[in-house]
């Protein structure tokens, strides 16, 4: 009647990844599954699902995700195809790219948004307008 899922599969089913308070790390990470960081990542996040870095967390290079909430500290350019969330203390030094922000009163940016829900590839980019001053692009 119900077919029984291999024990691999139930073994990995909904776990996320996990970099614990005290880790450090350098190098990139590429992940299908969430990704959560409250220690250091010295490097780039290429995820297709949610990346929560949480209080305590620092990332040091970019973040491309589905969805983002960002309680720690990133000192980069964020890429998230739907929402981002800055929460807590949350702290963001670089450009921001997503389709929807959602900014707590206590959380900060230091950089530029472009907000668009028209390029679901979300390949932005940053170009130099006539001025010098940057923007985003598709």
């Amino acid at each position: 009647m119900f077919t029984q899922k291999p024990k691999s599969e139930l073994a990995y089913a909904g776990i996320a990844t996990i970099i614990a308070s005290g880790a450090t790390l350098k190098g990139d990470i590429n992940s299908s599954g969430d990704i959560r960081i409250d220690g250091t990542l010295r490097g780039n996040v290429h995820c297709s699902a949610k990346v929560v870095i949480g209080a305590h967390g620092v990332v040091e290079g970019d973040i491309h995700g589905q969805q983002a909430d960002i309680m720690g500290n990133v000192k980069g350019n964020l890429h998230v195809k739907e929402l981002l969330q800055l929460k807590g203390n949350g702290q963001i030094n670089g450009n921001i790219y997503a389709s929807k922000l959602q900014v707590e009163p206590s959380a900060q940016f230091n950089g530029q948004c472009k907000m668009s829900g028209s390029d679901p590839s979300g390949n932005w980019k940053v170009t130099g307008n006539k001025d010098g001053q940057n923007q985003a692009a598709a």
